[in-house]
This record gives C-alpha cells, sequence and structure tokens, in this order.
C-alpha cells in the first residue's frame, strides 16, 4: 500500500512541469518574424536620404558664388598697368560713351513710339460725346458803395458777421471789391446789389444789379 501511492504522486509533479515549457517557446518565437521587417523597411529610406543630399552638395560646390567669381578675375591679372592717358584722350572716350548712349535711347524711342502709334491703331478711343456749356448760379453780394471816383466802377464794401468756433464770440470783418456800374448810377454811401459776372478788367469781376437804397 505504502508503494502504490509514492509511484502516483511522481508523475503528477512531472507533467506540469513540462507543460508550461511547451507554451513559453512560442511566445519567444512570435515577436522574432515582426522585429525583422521592422529593422529592415527604414533602411533603403536611410540610405536614399544621404544620396540625395550628397547630390545637392555637389551641386551647390559646383556652383561658384559671386565673390569667388570676383577672385578669381583678380587672380587671373598679371599685374600689368594701363598706359597713361592724357586728358584729351578721356574727354574722347566719354564723348564717345556718351554718344553711343544717346544713341541707343534714341532708337529705344523710336521703337517705343511706333508701339505707341500701333496700339492706337489697332485699339481706337471711344469718340467722345460733345459736353453742352452750363452756366452756374452766380453770386449775389450786398454792400454800401465807399468810393465812385473811378469812370464806370464803384468800389463796394462787403460787411460780413460770424460766431468764432472757439470763443463763440460774434465777430465782424468786411472786404471791398470792385464793380462795373455802366451807367454811373450808383452814388457814395448808396446800398447796392451786386452779382458776379466775366472778368471786365484787372480787378473788376462783378458788376451793379440794383440800387436797393439811396443815401441820405
Amino acid at each position: 500500500m505504502s508503494d502504490e501511492p509514492t509511484e502516483e504522486e511522481t508523475p503528477v509533479e512531472e507533467t506540469p512541469v513540462e507543460e508550461p515549457a511547451a507554451e513559453e517557446t512560442p511566445v519567444e518565437e512570435t515577436p522574432a518574424p515582426e522585429e525583422t521587417p521592422a529593422a529592415e523597411a527604414p533602411a533603403p529610406a536611410e540610405t536614399a536620404a544621404p544620396a540625395a543630399s550628397a547630390d545637392e552638395d555637389a551641386e551647390e560646390v559646383e556652383k561658384p558664388t559671386n565673390k569667388q567669381l570676383r577672385k578669381q578675375t583678380r587672380g587671373a591679372h598679371a599685374g600689368e598697368t594701363k598706359p597713361r592717358r592724357t586728358n584729351e584722350e578721356r574727354s574722347a572716350d566719354r564723348d564717345a560713351l556718351r554718344a553711343t548712349k544717346a544713341a541707343s535711347r534714341r532708337r529705344w524711342r523710336a521703337r517705343q513710339k511706333t508701339k505707341r502709334v500701333e496700339h492706337r491703331a489697332a485699339n481706337p478711343l471711344p469718340e467722345a460725346t460733345p459736353v453742352e456749356a452750363v452756366k452756374g448760379n452766380p453770386k449775389i453780394r450786398q454792400g454800401i458803395v465807399v468810393s465812385d471816383k473811378g469812370e464806370k466802377t464803384i468800389t463796394v464794401r462787403i460787411d460780413f458777421t460770424r460766431r468764432h468756433p472757439k470763443y463763440h464770440k460774434i465777430v465782424r470783418s468786411s472786404s471791398t471789391l470792385r464793380a462795373h456800374d455802366e451807367s454811373d448810377d450808383a452814388n457814395l454811401g448808396d446800398i447796392v446789389r451786386v452779382i458776379e459776372c466775366r472778368p471786365m478788367s484787372r480787378t473788376k469781376r462783378w458788376r451793379l444789379d440794383e440800387v436797393l437804397e439811396r443815401a441820405k
């Protein structure tokens, strides 16, 4: 009886030890195939980027800069000085250069003029509609005659009264103007009405319209 239970216990302990060993092996194998393509995928991209940058660097190196070109030009100079020239030779060279530039400007202007003429011929302007002259409302002023010494001319004083925009006090001012009086009807001190007209002399831009009140 004692021997039988010992034989049954030994196989029970061995079976669970073998099962976890079988389960661990597939867990280690599954990540291996997943890691290999991930490591291989970025490899071509990394190799292509340095190749492109190397080509760009080669192109930049092949094209010299303006500073390098100037340096090469100075390095190619042998150090020989130009022969001395007199003032007459220098002025002659300047005159020749100016004449060449002037001739080129004349040719350019002639070409531009020809182009403008052709453009106007191809695209004529629409006919302008005649505009009728409209007379505006002439200005009318009322004042007092302060002088009638001139021939067919009177001097009229126009009084103005306005309120100051800042101090709001009443400000009185006046101005004088020359008016044409064809019949010498107005006299000194008369209150008259003058109307704007065409320039009749150097100073006359008004004419007498009506004598409103005679002087006493």
